[in-house]
Parts: C-alpha cells; structure tokens; sequence
C-alpha cells in the first residue's frame, strides 16, 4: 500500500512523533493508523527504557504565566547533554509541559510518588462505592484497579492527557523526544502557584 503525505501528516498530529518515524510505522502496519499509533509507542517505550539508566543532568526549568499572572508554572526537564537541553524541540516540549500543568493542575509527577496515606484513602472510598452499588465482592479488586487507573490520568502529570494532542500523554510527549533525541529525558519536578490559593 502506498503511505501518503497527508496519511503521515495526519499521524504525525495524532502522535507528535517525527515524519520518518511516522512513515516507517505506517510503512510497518500496511496503513492501519491504530497499529502504527501502536508501533510508535513501542518504539518510545523501548528507546525509553534503553535510555532510563543514562543519567540525565542537564536540561532546563521551564515557565508559563497565565491568565494575567494569575497562575505560574515552572518545570524542571532533563537530559543527557547540554547539546539537547539547547535544541528548539527540547525547549519547546518543556514549555508545553509547563502550559500543560497549568492548565490541567496535576497534584503528582507519577503514580510512585502518590503518598500511601492518599492511595488508602482513595482505595476505601472506592470500596464503599462497590459496597453501595452491591457489586460481588470478588469483582472489588478489578474495580479499585480500574477506578485507580483513572484517578492517576486525573491528577498525575505524566499519565495525563497532554493539552495540546489528547490523543497522546505527556509520558508519550516525553517518550517520543526520547525516541527522537537518543537521550534519556524525564521530567523531575514541577510547581505551580495560583494567586490567591490555600489563603483563608
């Protein structure tokens, strides 16, 4: 089958990864966009892990102001070399991040950094739903699992929808700048203030 342009522009917009990778996985699938939505997240996903024990340094700390400096984010983003952490990809990936946190407040980096006090909790409440609903208790478990699922897309930074593509997660965002650099990158932290919040 002959993969177009318009067939790689339109996966390029779904994924945010780079045109000849984005040719290659349509190439790789016969033109079923969802195998090769699939294939690029694998090959993300294994540059990632490839990469994961790099030890990433350098980098920057990005920021966003928003709604007439109402809200401020910044974000810190590293990487292996200092050549990277200056490329306009690099930079702009770590401005969206940050526009990102803005704009969708997550409470945590990952689901690891969630504190077991708030996991418990969480868990519990999840419990009494299944109670209520008289759901079999033998089903309990598989039902926390999924609500969890969704709870980390909620407040976890990584595991959400990033704001500018949904049909990828910022964790794709960051594993597709992986893939396309051959650096490991990650983001360690971030904070986000809000005029006037946690004040009586």
């Amino acid at each position: 089958m002959d993969i177009t342009s318009a067939m790689v522009k339109d996966l390029r917009t779904k994924t945010g990864a780079g045109m000849m990778d984005c040719k290659e996985a349509l190439t790789a699938s016969a033109g079923d966009v969802e195998k090769a939505i699939e294939y690029l997240r694998k090959k993300g996903m294994s540059a990632a892990t490839k990469r994961s024990s790099k030890a990433a340094k350098e980098g920057v700390v990005a920021s966003y102001i928003h709604m007439g400096g109402r809200i401020g984010v910044m974000v810190e983003v590293n990487c292996e070399t200092d050549f990277v952490a200056k490329t306009e990809d690099f930079q702009q990936m770590a401005k969206d991040i940050a526009m990102h946190v803005a704009a969708s407040n997550p409470l945590f980096l990952k689901p690891e950094e969630i504190p077991p006090e708030v996991m418990e909790r969480e868990k519990d409440i999840y419990r009494s739903q299944a109670l209520a609903e008289k759901k079999p208790e033998k089903i309990w478990e598989r039902i926390i699992e999924g609500k969890l699922k969704k709870y980390y897309e909620e407040v976890c930074l990584l595991q959400q929808k990033f704001i500018k593509n949904n049909d990828i997660t910022v964790e794709t965002l960051v594993n597709n700048m992986i893939a396309k650099t051959g650096e490991n990158i990650m983001v360690r932290r971030f904070a986000r203030f809000q005029l006037g919040e946690d004040l009586k």
